[in-house]
């Protein structure tokens, strides 16, 4: 690897327990080649550099080009190193305990595959477990061994719906999950739940189960965070339903742990 190379870095999240075991830190990637309607990190889509004006915190200082003071106007993107990446991720080496690590997430982490294995790489050698998540989009044999845990999205089971909601077929998405299903890591498989578009769960459901390394099968109740940042970002605010609580009962019966 050119140890120039760097990857376009939306934004780290430290202290979560929301994107695998443990406490992680969680880095966001910049770019996917999805471009889920949906989408809660609508800032992680483009591979380009990008900003995001929040009105409502403007206090008219007229000092935009000095920086913005406020939080109104927000640069999404920084061109970072993989060696710049695992010092931010050593920071929180403390809180990790047994369980925790390092959560590479986006838009799409293996669409910059080779600072991104170099991050796995480095953390390895410092003790740091690695877990991704991902549309699987990509297949990356080399960088799926490497890792503890694969946190993998079938959204839709219908091809023709996943590709007018998605903007992509999923043929090459299922054929991946059963490409991993052959290598020694365990996958965490989930699925968004929108009312106005969930399709197939049933059938999700069945494929994942005969895929031995799927350890668990999560429906997750789509959240409207994505809204705020389209908005910012002068594109159009997704509005769905957010499922209520019966709905997700009566779908839970689809969802698994082995």
């Amino acid at each position: 690897m050119d140890k120039r190379a760097t990857a376009l870095v939306a934004d780290i999240e430290r202290a979560s327990n929301r994107d695998g075991p443990g406490m992680r830190t969680v880095i966001f990637f910049k770019g996917c080649p999805l471009s889920c309607r949906w989408c809660h990190n609508p800032e992680c889509i483009s591979f380009e550099k990008e900003e995001l004006f929040y009105p409502e915190k403007c206090i008219g200082c007229k000092k935009c080009a000095e920086g913005c003071f406020s939080g109104a106007r927000v640069l999404c993107g920084k061109e970072m190193s993989a060696e710049e990446i695992v010092r931010e991720i050593e920071r929180d080496r403390v809180y990790y305990g047994r369980d925790g690590g390092v959560t590479f997430s986006g838009g799409e982490p293996l669409a910059q595959a080779e600072v991104l294995s170099r991050c796995i790489d480095l953390c390895a050698e410092k003790g740091i477990s690695s877990a991704v998540e991902t549309s699987m989009i990509y297949y990356d044999e080399a960088v799926f061994k490497k890792l503890s845990l694969v946190m993998a999205d079938l959204k839709i089971w219908d091809p023709a719906i996943h590709k007018r909601y998605v903007g992509v077929d999923n043929a090459v998405i299922k054929e991946n999950f059963v490409r991993l299903s052959r290598l020694p890591v365990k996958v965490l498989a989930r699925t968004p739940v929108i009312p106005e578009i969930s399709q197939g769960i049933p059938e999700i459901s069945a494929f994942l189960k005969t895929l031995p390394n799927v350890v668990s099968y999560e429906l997750l109740p789509y959240h409207p965070l994505g809204r705020g940042k389209a908005r910012a970002l002068g594109r159009e605010e997704p509005l769905y339903t957010i499922p209520d609580k019966t709905y997700m009962e009566e779908l839970s019966r689809y969802a698994f742990l082995r």
